[in-house]
């Protein structure tokens, strides 16, 4: 039996004398019925293959995506394989154990802080009446309190403590400013110098109380009057014996690099005759980048404190200060913007 084609449907025509075979029969009745069912055929294969073309797009248009889909998940897979068989488990477990860690950091800084305000509150009033300016009792404690919470996470590396001046010489201190972990590891020098912060902080529980009683200073950025005044309470600070500590790039660096210096700090300095001390931080940005205070990476810190500077213009101290921490940063392999 003869398998009929899908597409072109048979049409059965009654016997008659158009569709005879008879020899008698004139040529030309059999051109015509040839005609008729040739346009006849046509005419129902392009209804029927306008009836299915949607279904071919679709159809087509899957099969290609399924091809994409495969091709892309064979290269994914070439990729992570070639890095390391074990590489698409180990950045998640890399990144949930700094995680980890940072909460624990925070939970045992904090944890530290309440008995260590509890006795800042307790002598505070003979802070105030013995040492109003300086407070080296409640720099201690702070120094005890961000000393016992770097220990478990994290080594701090010192380099030229005999740099640092006399503990009753005024003096401003200025360094580059990475990460948030900074201050902890500044406090660990066992200096009483006043730090510049955001009027925000001073609000916190504890930790803002804390830097309340300590006598820092508060500072609204993008206020020009604030800033003002703020420089004028640091060079009364430095002429009644208290030194003050400024990180010149203004923020924290968000790629690392040194950032260029602003001249507040030198002012200072260059009015009221006090050293310039400056210092070179590295490793804090690794272990707590800027914009990530959520995270606290493994690693080590250091520290490098630099012979003081001394002078009375502005510009030159800024420049000599930069220099010397740029030059430390570039020879550990750390990155500075001219």
């Amino acid at each position: 039996m003869k398998t009929l084609s899908p597409f072109k449907p048979p049409f059965f025509l009654p016997r008659s004398p158009l569709n005879s075979n008879s020899p008698s029969e004139k040529p030309r009745s059999c051109s015509i019925i040839k005609g008729f069912q040739r346009n006849h055929v046509d005419e129902s294969y392009n209804r029927f293959q306008s009836k299915f073309e949607p279904c071919r797009l679709y159809y087509t248009i899957r099969l290609h995506k399924q091809c994409r889909i495969r091709r892309n998940t064979v290269v994914r897979s070439e990729l992570i394989g070639a890095a390391s068989p074990d590489s698409a488990y180990s950045l998640t477990e890399f990144q949930l154990g700094s995680k980890l860690r940072g909460i624990c950091f925070y939970a045992w800084s904090a944890f530290l802080a309440i008995p260590l305000f509890v006795v800042m509150s307790m002598v505070h009033p003979f802070v105030l009446l013995f040492d109003r300016y300086r407070r080296k009792v409640h720099h201690l404690i702070a120094n005890i309190w961000a000393s016992l919470t770097i220990n478990p996470f994290f080594r701090v590396e010192l380099e030229g403590l005999e740099n640092l001046p006399p503990m009753n010489m005024p003096a401003v201190y200025v360094s580059n400013h990475q990460s948030f972990l900074d201050i902890y590891t500044l406090l660990t020098l066992g200096r009483s110098f006043k730090f510049i912060s955001k009027t925000g902080i001073f609000v916190i529980p504890i930790i803002g109380w804390a830097m309340f009683f300590m006598g820092l200073i508060p500072l609204r950025r993008m206020d020009s009057r604030s800033q003002l005044e703020c420089l004028k309470r640091c060079m009364d600070l430095v002429r009644k014996g208290a030194s003050v500590f400024f990180f010149p790039e203004g923020t924290r660096s968000k790629d690392g690099k040194l950032h260029a210096f602003k001249k507040g700090a030198f002012s200072v300095a260059a009015k009221t005759g006090a050293p310039v001390v400056p210092i070179t931080l590295m490793g804090t940005g690794n272990l707590m980048p800027s914009g990530m205070e959520g995270v606290l990476n493994s690693g080590s810190v250091k520290v490098v404190i630099h012979k003081p500077i001394e002078g009375d213009d502005p510009d030159l101290l800024c420049d000599k200060a930069r220099n010397t921490i740029a030059d430390n940063l570039l020879l550990h392999g750390y990155g500075v913007h001219h």
